[in-house]
């Protein structure tokens, strides 16, 4: 009998710890608007942390831009900071196409309309803390 309550124990144990070690996550809707065209596709990107912003994305994703209003949803994405960032991609070339120095020549976005000068925001400008499920609006440049 003290086998069996021990096993039952450890069992029920072991249930609450994993139960309690489930990690809570969000969504979060981003709102693009702006585009110059409906040609093309969009391609967006979430980063977590200052370190991976602009090298390595947490998740990305791809949408046909059908109007000049889009929205894309990152499911299930844990509590934390985090910044987005888009390109439209209206020549499906699967890059940024740039002017001289450097300049885009496709439309572009990121989180909290951060912009920077000469170059790409920091991250600081462009995060966001996710703690519940959220609608992010990004006007494209």
């Amino acid at each position: 009998m003290k086998k069996i309550l021990l096993i039952a124990s450890f069992i029920i144990s072991s249930f609450l710890s994993l139960s309690a070690q489930e990690i809570e996550t969000y969504n979060i809707t981003v709102n693009i608007s702006g585009l110059t065209s409906k040609k093309g596709k969009v391609l967006i990107a979430l980063y977590k942390g200052k370190d991976e912003f602009l090298k390595k994305r947490f998740k990305g994703g791809m949408f046909k831009a059908t109007n000049q209003k889009n929205a894309f949803v990152f499911k299930d994405i844990p509590k934390g900071e985090y910044a987005i960032s888009f390109f439209h991609d209206e020549n499906e070339n699967d890059k940024m196409d740039t002017k001289i120095f450097g300049i885009p020549k496709e439309s572009y976005g990121f989180s909290n309309n951060a912009s920077g000068f000469m170059g790409p925001p920091s991250f600081e400008d462009a995060k966001f803390k996710l703690n519940k499920n959220t609608t992010i609006t990004v006007k494209a440049n």
